[in-house]
């Protein structure tokens, strides 16, 4: 049974950073297109960011570029997501999810209907 376990979320002050990472387990994801998506309360899911299998290719949110950085470890069967300089409207539950593509185009990387696998989420809360 393939499963997608997200940890390191928690609470920090506006300015912060966290590391998320995601662990899969039951196959290899190393094929596999690896993304982080993001929901806050009574809104919708939303990208934040993708690595290609191979790492050489990533695709962020505008909203967060320059201050999230995805990155990860086909050895570890590992996905990470560092956070700095956390603002109060990072708040959501981040999901870890795999797409059946090495990689997607940049107008399909942000859709998570292109994702088949998805982890149960973690909780970021950022005050102010």
């Amino acid at each position: 049974q393939v499963h997608l376990v997200e940890s390191g979320g928690g609470s920090v002050q506006a300015g912060g950073s966290l590391r998320l990472s995601c662990a899969a387990s039951g196959r290899s994801f190393s094929s596999n297109t690896m993304g982080w998506f993001r929901q806050a309360p009574g809104m919708e899911r939303e990208f934040v960011a993708a690595i290609s299998w191979s790492g050489r290719f990533t695709h962020y949110a505008d909203s967060v570029k320059g201050r999230i950085t995805i990155s990860r470890d086909n050895a570890k069967n590992t996905v990470n997501l560092q956070m700095n300089s956390l603002k109060p409207e990072d708040t959501a539950v981040y999901y870890c999810a795999a797409a059946d593509s090495t990689w997607l185009s940049s107008t399909l990387v942000v859709d998570d209907d292109e994702y088949t696998y998805w982890g149960q989420g973690t909780q970021v809360t950022v005050s102010s």
